[in-house]
């Protein structure tokens, strides 16, 4: 710290004001705020691999020509092992989107549109951060190769998978690590700089400007890598259709740098390297849970399994030995259920592993009066026909009912029987198939004329009200996506109401 100081005062002329230790990064890095006098500070950073260190160094200053968004290294010790650099504030994107993610993965348009902004920006550090690299300067090591990949992958089999005392075969399960480590090292076109630690804690939002941090450990490789870093993250609980217009912003943000393959090919890499993350954080998870005994890691096992669940759930793997391990790893009964909680500011929580499903403090859930006060309230219930249309208990008399049963039923088959419109083996069956989307395109158009009419005129409340067989699964989708629709075209509150799940929602 003393060496630190001293090269902060040989640099600025003056010894700093004040100091502040900033949080440990999970590394064996140390990182303090210097304060000056006038207001200004920079970052100070010391630590134990030169190496380490020196990577960092090169790459900054790279990119820094580059005219990349990263931290300018200002000034550097001559052993390499403390220097400062600049100051990016106090806010990462992982702070800013804190409240989607404790929502259990319901992001506002604002958290939405700073993750597509990132996502955006990815391909620019990746490619043109690629040109004229020395990538002999990366640690630990220059490139992504098929040695690296087994390591990862026998990391997760010992700290993990032997954790859960399934039986497999050995040598089997090896060939089939051999040949995904082939398959994901193969692409030859996809080179860049891979980022290697691409998550939300690594982006730092400063005047409206996105900044890049930590990428010390990047080295060449495809450009799948981070993405599937990004987005599989599993504390984020990305929903599925958040994914897909992220993956979306993605592809057409690399077609400014390079030729990029049809569709159809990037989502099948990149669906490989979405298993290859998964099975690499489970190995991390394992160790930092199950052998060193930390509660965090543990807890955020099942998210990850999830994904992992919904992944081989929807893609066919050429790894037959591989896929039947992790499919009775999905299947243990350990490994059902999300229990994490994220509290909600309304009285009620998320609970299991749906984001949406929630349940009230006290006792069973309960639909009492609307009360209108202000602006424009929109309530959306979706229900079976069956038990009755709902009441409208805001003595307006009722309001728009819709009936879904003339689109395709996901709970006349066997998988979905006990999920519901909130889930994504759902969504995905209804959005794959398009008769609810063609549906709700009709819905939109009446349903935008009359809340626009409604606001104009002043009024304070409107019911829309989406029935099916069992109040399940298309009415719970249809609910959910014009609720959502309305919250985001007009900016007023809308109350959700699952009857028949005993849920609720408000969009403020």
């Amino acid at each position: 710290m003393k060496q630190l100081i001293e090269l902060y005062t040989q640099w600025s002329g003056a010894a700093p004001l004040s100091t502040e230790k900033l949080p440990g990064a999970g590394s064996n890095r140390e990182y303090y705020r210097f304060m000056a006098a006038d207001g200004s500070s920079v970052i100070g950073c010391v630590g134990t691999s030169r190496d380490e260190n020196h990577a960092f160094i090169y790459l900054s200053r790279h990119f820094t020509v580059r005219q990349l968004p990263v931290p300018r290294v200002l000034a550097v010790s001559d052993d390499e092992l403390r220097y400062l650099q600049q100051d990016l504030g106090r806010v990462s994107l992982f702070d800013a989107i804190r409240g989607g993610r404790e929502a259990g993965g319901r992001y506002t348009l604002k958290e939405q549109e700073l993750l597509k902004q990132t996502i955006r920006q990815l391909p620019n550090i990746q490619l043109r951060g690629a040109r004229g690299l020395d990538f002999s300067q990366c640690y630990p090591q220059p490139e992504f190769d098929i040695d690296s990949v087994l390591f990862d992958l026998n990391y997760f089999k010992y700290c993990f998978l032997k954790a859960t005392e399934l039986d497999f075969h050995e040598l089997r399960l090896e060939a089939d690590f051999r040949l995904l480590a082939k398959d994901l090292t193969a692409g030859g076109d996809e080179q860049c700089f891979l980022y290697r630690d691409f998550q939300a804690r690594n982006v730092m939002l400063l005047d409206d400007a996105i900044y890049f941090i930590d990428f010390q450990g990047g080295r060449r490789g495809p450009y799948y890598y981070d993405l599937a870093s990004f987005l599989w993250q599993a504390s984020a609980r990305y929903s599925h259709k958040l994914r897909r217009e992220l993956v979306y912003e993605y592809y057409n943000a690399l077609k400014q740098y390079t030729e990029v393959p049809s569709t159809h090919h990037f989502v099948e890499r990149l669906s490989l390297f979405v298993l290859f993350r998964i099975l690499q954080v489970l190995g991390a998870y394992g160790f930092r849970g199950y052998f060193e005994r930390k509660q965090h890691f543990i807890d955020s096992i099942p998210p990850a399994i999830q994904n992992l669940r919904e992944l081989i759930g929807s893609t066919n793997f050429p790894y037959p030995c591989l896929m039947d391990v992790l499919q009775r790893l999905c299947n243990l009964p350990k490994f059902q259920h999300i229990e994490a909680t994220a509290s909600r500011a309304d009285g009620y929580k998320v609970t299991d592993h749906n984001p949406y499903k929630a349940h009230p403090k006290d006792g069973p859930a309960t639909f009492s009066k609307y009360d209108a006060q202000g602006p424009l309230v929109v309530r959306v219930f979706s229900f079976s026909f069956a038990k009755g249309i709902p009441e409208d208990e805001s003595g307006n008399g009722g309001g728009y009912v819709f009936d879904c049963r003339s689109t395709h039923n996901p709970g006349r088959y066997e998988p979905y029987k006990k999920l519901t419109g909130l889930d994504e083996p759902v969504i995905r069956f209804l959005e794959d198939d398009g008769e609810i989307l063609t549906f709700l395109d009709s819905v939109y158009k009446l349903a935008d004329a009359h809340v626009r009419r409604y606001i104009q005129r002043g009024f304070t409340s409107l019911m829309f009200c989406f029935g099916c067989t069992g109040g399940q699964h298309r009415s719970v989708y249809s609910a959910q996506h014009l609720a959502e629709h309305i919250h985001q075209k007009f900016g007023i509150e809308v109350r959700i109401i699952h009857r028949e799940q005993g849920i609720t929602q408000t969009l403020q």
